[in-house]
């Protein structure tokens, strides 16, 4: 179970940056055979831990950005984080006030590398951005080092908080 982390801790000022135009598209029925079997585990805020799956984001909106930083490029592919935290029930995009602005969202990769996201940084009622949980690159699934699901943050200047290799997300409440 995560550590628990102070809310200034999870407070993320967020700016008024330009973000890249998306491309959103229905998805395809072509998946690869490590996509399919690939599942990521998401803990909501009852402690309620399922599996998703590829045929669960397989019915989600798929979203397209082309992004370049730090030695990370090209033009990846997935669905929006948000729409995959509905699926782990997160406070819905009309809720998202009051005590539910201390919600935030862990990330975590294979590697135990984790980032962490608030709620309304992902919440289309504040931000035009589209955080994506990507599974292509440039067209094809993402490589073993960085897939089979990776996170990428359009107009952020440096990729530090796009994790590869995701296997958790933890929906939790600052205290």
């Amino acid at each position: 179970m995560p550590r628990p982390i102070s809310v200034a801790a999870a407070a993320l000022v967020l700016t008024a940056a330009t973000a890249p135009a998306f491309v959103v598209h229905a998805q395809s029925s072509a998946t690869t055979a490590q996509a399919q079997s690939a599942g990521i585990a998401i803990r909501g805020l009852d402690g309620q831990e399922r599996t998703i799956t590829a045929s669960d984001l397989s019915r989600l909106t798929r979203h397209d950005t082309t992004v370049s930083a730090h030695q990370v490029s090209g033009r990846y592919s997935g669905v929006s984080l948000r729409d995959v935290l509905a699926l782990g029930n997160a406070p819905a995009t009309d809720s998202v006030r009051g005590r539910a602005l201390t919600t935030y969202v862990t990330v975590e990769a294979t590697d135990g590398y984790r980032v962490v996201f608030s709620l309304a940084e992902l919440d289309p009622g504040f931000t035009d951005r589209v955080v994506i949980l990507a599974d292509r690159v440039n067209g094809q699934p993402l490589p073993a080092s960085e897939g089979p699901y990776r996170i990428i943050v359009p107009g952020e200047k440096r990729p530090a908080r796009w994790a590869r290799q995701v296997a958790r997300i933890t929906i939790s409440r600052a205290s």
